[in-house]
């Protein structure tokens, strides 16, 4: 996750670490998706919501609202998206007010998202004409009322859209989740980055069978979930400060992620809160991308759950920072002749998730990925290895 500068917010004299915008990050392959924490406020002045990010967004407010014009970020955004970065909006957080009263106002909040966030039209976009690429719910407190009426409004807005978009969950380790585990059972999410810290499940317990869970969330995703396709990610702090508990040492954190990535069908990667607390830890985020690769996954996200005011006093650890978002969509293919050669690229398996730009032949042809993509089986009509197909 990006936006809330946990670790500025917990090292204030060390000014060199503290975060940078967005498009920082987005400047080598190790981060592939980023939700932006945090929408703070459901309805705040003027019945919008308000967004907090920290230190990258002090600019006063549309008037009669409480939400913040941060069109100058608008250009990153869509910076990082052209580098093929995934950018989304985070719901929540630790300490947002969050939630609705019935479903239909949650109807008309995922028209409020829309048009503030995604493809809809309002005088008071924050992030003026740059689209989003979807919405992750951290939602860590009050009722689950509307909240399943909400992403099924805002699915059939996605539906008509013009790009594909991602809509995913960022619950507490704790089976079943007490903020969010209805809506996760009752509609389709694409991935949920599980927050295995601060809590007894947590990444530090990983030796313990009767607290470490993410056998208990691969079971959920596969007979549970409307989505059977969906992903679970690992979410992990970034540091030592970027939680309470659950931080783990690189080294320690790889050999979990390849076990974990060898032992369930349902991993999906890892999340991280968040890119300041990465950057900072020597670049932690580069020792799980490593990691990951290594298993054969190439997927790394951030989450948090801590908000932080506009002068960076925040608490880390949940759903916030730098991410992988995972995909799990039908995929499309088009076939173009390159005079590619399939030497030395090795062949497709279902067992291994793959990025955009990955290579893989099958069949005896070659293939790149378009986006995303975990099992899903190359197709489309190719010539030889002399074809090189998005998929």
């Amino acid at each position: 996750y990006w936006g809330q500068d946990s670790y500025g917010a917990n090292n204030p004299s060390d000014t060199t670490n503290w975060q940078q915008p967005i498009s920082y990050y987005c400047n080598d392959d190790t981060i592939d998706t980023f939700p932006i924490a945090f929408l703070d406020q459901f309805f705040a002045t003027g019945g919008l919501p308000s967004i907090n990010l920290a230190n990258s967004c002090p600019n006063p407010p549309f008037p009669g609202t409480s939400m913040p014009n941060c069109t100058f970020l608008g250009p990153d955004i869509e910076a990082c998206q052209a580098a093929g970065k995934i950018l989304t909006i985070s719901l929540g957080g630790a300490t947002g007010s969050a939630g609705f009263s019935n479903d239909s106002q949650a109807q008309a909040f995922a028209q409020t998202v829309w048009d503030l966030f995604l493809e809809g039209s309002s005088p008071d976009r924050p992030f003026g004409s740059a689209v989003l690429d979807g919405v992750d719910l951290d939602i860590e407190g009050g009722s689950q009322t509307g909240y399943t009426a909400f992403v099924t409004a805002l699915r059939t807005l996605m539906a008509n859209g013009r790009k594909q978009y991602y809509i995913t969950a960022a619950p507490q380790c704790p089976y079943p989740d007490a903020y969010i585990g209805t809506t996760l059972n009752a509609v389709g999410f694409d991935a949920v980055y599980v927050q295995f810290y601060n809590n007894y499940c947590g990444l530090n317990n990983y030796n313990n069978a009767n607290a470490w869970d993410f056998g208990t969330w691969d079971n959920w995703a596969k007979t549970v979930s409307p989505n059977r396709s969906i992903k679970v990610y690992i979410g992990a702090p970034a540091s030592s400060s970027a939680a309470g508990s659950g931080y783990v040492d690189a080294s320690t954190f790889a050999t979990i992620i390849q076990q974990t990535q060898s032992q369930y069908s349902s991993f999906g990667g890892v999340m991280l809160w968040d890119a300041s607390q990465a950057y900072a830890n020597s670049r932690y985020d580069k020792a799980v991308k490593n990691a990951l690769t290594a298993g054969g996954t190439v997927v790394a996200t951030s989450a948090s759950t801590s908000t932080a005011t506009a002068t960076t006093t925040s608490t880390g650890g949940s759903v916030t920072a730098a991410t992988v978002t995972t995909a799990t969509t039908t995929t499309s293919s088009t076939a173009s002749a390159t005079g590619t050669s399939c030497s030395g690229v090795s062949v497709w398996s279902s067992t291994v998730a793959y990025v955009s730009g990955s290579q893989v032949t099958y069949n005896g042809q070659l293939w790149t990925a378009k986006w995303w993509t975990y099992n899903d089986v190359p197709g489309g009509k190719l010539v030889g290895c002399t074809s090189r197909t998005p998929y």
